[in-house]
């Protein structure tokens, strides 16, 4: 099924740097198989494109990072913009396949913590039939990392605070998920 039959309007951009391939599992969830890099030029094309499917309604979204063979850390931020995104309506991301060079940037940027990545699309789509929010009563308090400065922070409670070593804001949901600002 061509993406513009998914998501209106996915395919009206294109960028050689690269592609991305949609495959709808429900009307909620939707798989996106990404092929190339994201880096610092291309980012805002891909925040663009995968914002569409979000404003489609897809708010639980895996996506696949096979055939990612780079991720700057301006990349890495437009992951943590969908999870940003789609947290409201109660959606999530799941990432698969990732590459270890890639895998290595989530990790020394801290991020490697803050989503659920998974091995394969079975576990991911089990993963959001299974509810992704039925642990979060015995949820806090929360022990984490910053993901600036890895100083081991405890939030008592869903909430924003400022790390106690670098300054940086932090912002902690209701299901112990931890996002910049």
């Amino acid at each position: 099924m061509p993406n513009n039959d998914i998501v209106l309007g996915f395919d009206d951009e294109k960028d050689d740097s690269l592609k991305i391939r949609l495959q709808k599992i429900d009307d909620t969830c939707l798989a996106l198989f990404l092929t190339g890099y994201i880096d610092t030029y291309n980012s805002n094309f891909f925040q663009k494109r995968v914002g569409k499917a979000i404003d489609a309604g897809f708010s639980r979204l895996i996506f696949n990072c096979g055939g990612l063979n780079y991720v700057s850390s301006t990349g890495i931020g437009s992951f943590t913009a969908f999870l940003k995104a789609v947290k409201p309506r109660s959606g999530d991301i799941v990432l698969l396949e990732i590459q270890p060079k890639v895998y290595e940037v989530f990790q020394l940027l801290g991020f490697s913590q803050f989503f659920n990545i998974k091995d394969n699309l079975e576990e991911a789509i089990a993963y959001f039939h299974q509810g992704s929010q039925s642990s979060s009563q015995s949820m806090f308090p929360k022990i984490f990392s910053c993901p600036i400065c890895t100083k081991k922070l405890k939030a008592a409670k869903p909430g924003r605070f400022r790390c106690s070593e670098c300054k940086t804001i932090l912002a902690i949901d209701n299901s112990g998920q931890v996002f910049l600002g």
